[in-house]
Parts: structure tokens; C-alpha cells; sequence
């Protein structure tokens, strides 16, 4: 599945607003947060909002339609360095991603101490 990256830019930018705003930012961001990384190509900063499950110092990232995206792919093999919003405060991590035998693709990240 394919979306124009206006529409992609628009969603995103609306998430992060719903994230920070007094009425539901609390709510939203038990379940959503911003990662930030650096391209493995590029050398250029990005951030994204993705959905998240946290295990102590453990974050799993589900990515949806993962053949759409690309993001993602800066984390395989040995992984990477990534910083994600968690209890509105920027935490450093190392993040991993695997596919699994059905296509599926996650992120497992290990929060730094």
C-alpha cells in the first residue's frame, strides 16, 4: 500500500499535535511516541510518530505496511542508535528490526540505563 507523501507528512504532523495537546496528549502518548534517528545513507536526522508496547526497558515497535516504508530498514542486521519520547522525556536506545516468516516487522529496542 501507497500513500502521497503530502498525505503522510499531514497525518504525521497531526499525531504529534494530538500527542502534545492539555485535552489528550496523556492519553495518546501511552501508546504513541516520536522516534529519532539518523539515516544510514543520508546522515540526515528524522523523526517519525510510530505506536509502541514498553516492557520495562523494553520497546517493541510494530511497524505497519513495512513494504511502504523504508524507515525502518536503517535498523537491520546490527541494528542502530535511536532517541524516542517516553514520559515526555528523550530516551537513547539501540533498536533492532527483524521480519518474520509472515512478512512482519518489528522493532525491538533496548532503552540505554
Amino acid at each position: 500500500m501507497w500513500f502521497p507523501r503530502r498525505f503522510v507528512n499531514g497525518f504525521n504532523g497531526r499525531v504529534v499535535a494530538l500527542r502534545s495537546s492539555p485535552r489528550f496528549g496523556r492519553a495518546v502518548s501511552r501508546y504513541l511516541t516520536v522516534v529519532t534517528y539518523t539515516g544510514r545513507r543520508s546522515g540526515r536526522v528524522f523523526s517519525t510518530p510510530v505506536g509502541y508496547r514498553r516492557v520495562g526497558d523494553v520497546v517493541t515497535i510494530g511497524v505497519q505496511f513495512p513494504d511502504a516504508k523504508k524507515w525502518w530498514r536503517n535498523f537491520l542486521g546490527e541494528g542502530g542508535p535511536i532517541s524516542l519520547e517516553l514520559d515526555g522525556v528523550e530516551r537513547g536506545g539501540h533498536a533492532v528490526a527483524r521480519r518474520d516468516e509472515r512478512g512482519r516487522v518489528s522493532l525491538t529496542v533496548r532503552l540505554d540505563s
